[in-house]
């Protein structure tokens, strides 16, 4: 089973599988350096590779192999930290590593395992191989070995299931809610007051996200100098408050600001949850805070159902298909994080299990076959728009669920493995390469 802690992880943008997976890859590697290493190369393909200077994965290298973790990094300190590296060309104890020469772009070959592969080497003082590992950031910041074993925690479930149709069933036998049996789950790791606190916690970082993101303005970093809209959207909106005359859309604005506000944090670096992945960061949480800030059934309680039901849902597409835009697109990014907002609305908002099973898949049907195509490797167009496009589907979705009684034709399993299957399908330069789609028809700058 996956914890909601693993899809949902604190860390720094601008993206889960390229910069927050490779700085974790670099912490492992470094903290299993033999003693007589003296100096560390790296090699990263495929579209770490592609678009790795666009998504900050030399960076996230660099810091990870300075002993920097995604949870626990100052973004304010990655300035100075690159700044020290560059100037003394080591990580600390006696260990060569210069960024220049020792950080390599593979644009030509792949690993097998994922497109996301990088290759940690590390030489003694005759220039002798003394370690190598290979490591792959498959998506939502997770990262595996080269037998692809995961480095996520392995615990035994309460209520096990594989599949939406194993879910619905384990809910129609225990008398469960989607919630409630993923709670039960997350107590084969931790005691509930922790599994609490810690969702509490999850909850905060999102609304502090959003928070930030409406007071910055600039522009975001990366070349293509795209402004930051939050605050403007923010305070044109606050204006319309005190308005005679306020269009029945509005709410619909009120959405896509909070969406927008994460996607430029994590454009520019900043503290976002992963959810499940950082290029989606902002759907969970933007439908999340309308229903704190505009449904009146929302609580701090429910707040945790929503998080829980949402990672029930998340945890079945990771495992049946892909929440990685490198593998399948975005439909597995924008597409996944609306399905798990669609579920953890409908759940918040009082919706039987068979409804939050339909709110689901409605959301992830209508991704289907989105592909990733950043422009200038950056994640920032069309990736900071997508996620207000999503969150707002997500809410249709639960609304259109909870108005029907839970039966329809397509069922989730159904979706996510179509989802599979035409990432299966869609061509390389369509997964996040910015060898296709947008990324080559409109310029970068």
């Amino acid at each position: 089973m996956i914890s909601v802690f693993d899809l949902f992880k604190i860390g720094i943008g601008p993206s889960s599988s390229h910069t927050v997976g490779p700085m974790i890859a670099a912490d492992l590697f470094r903290g299993r350096l033999p003693r007589d290493a003296v100096r560390v190369r790296v090699e990263i393909y495929g579209s770490l590779a592609w678009t790795g200077r666009g998504h900050a994965t030399d960076t996230a290298i660099c810091l990870g192999l300075l002993g920097q973790t995604p949870d626990t990094i100052d973004p304010d300190a990655i300035p100075a930290l690159m700044a020290e590296l560059a100037a003394s060309r080591s990580i600390g104890g006696g260990i060569e590593f210069d960024p220049a020469a020792d950080l390599i772009l593979n644009l030509t070959e792949l690993l097998p395992v994922h497109t996301n592969g990088m290759r940690f080497r590390a030489l003694d003082a005759q220039g002798g191989l003394v370690a190598e590992e290979i490591f792959y950031s498959i998506g939502g910041g997770f990262v595996v070995g080269a037998e692809a074993e995961a480095t996520i925690p392995v615990f035994t479930a309460a209520h096990p299931f594989h599949s939406g149709a194993e879910l619905l069933e384990v809910c129609a036998r225990t008398g469960l809610t989607v919630a409630q049996v993923q709670l039960a789950n997350e107590g084969g790791l931790r005691p509930l007051p922790e599994i609490e606190a810690r969702l509490d916690a999850i909850a905060e970082a999102m609304f502090a996200c959003i928070d930030r993101g409406l007071r910055m303005d600039g522009t975001l970093p990366g070349g293509m100098r795209v402004r930051r809209r939050a605050k403007a959207l923010h305070a044109q909106l606050e204006a319309g408050r005190m308005a005679n005359s306020r269009a029945a859309h509005e709410i619909l604005d009120w959405v896509s600001l909070f969406a927008i506000a994460v996607n430029e944090e994590n454009a520019a670096g900043g503290r976002v949850v992963t959810a499940p992945t950082n290029g989606a960061a902002g759907i969970v949480p933007a439908v999340m805070r309308y229903a704190r800030d505009f449904c009146p059934d929302w609580s701090p309680e429910r707040g945790r159902d929503f998080l829980l039901t949402a990672a029930a849902i998340g945890g079945l597409i990771k495992r049946r298909a892909s929440i990685s835009g490198a593998e399948v697109g975005c439909q597995g990014e924008v597409g996944s994080a609306a399905s798990m907002a669609a579920a953890g609305l409908a759940s918040l908002l009082g919706a039987n299990t068979l409804q939050i099973e339909n709110a689901a898949e409605i959301a992830m049907e209508h991704h289907l076959g989105m592909t990733c195509d950043p422009i200038g490797g950056l994640v920032q167009i069309p990736c900071i728009e997508r996620n207000a496009f999503g969150a707002n589907k997500a809410i249709v979705a639960a609304s259109l669920a909870l108005r029907g009684d839970g039966i329809h034709h397509v069922s989730l399993d159904a979706v996510i493995e179509t989802m599979r299957q035409t990432g299966a399908d869609m061509q390389t330069k369509y997964k996040e390469t910015s060898l296709g789609g947008l990324a080559v028809n409109v310029a970068a700058c």
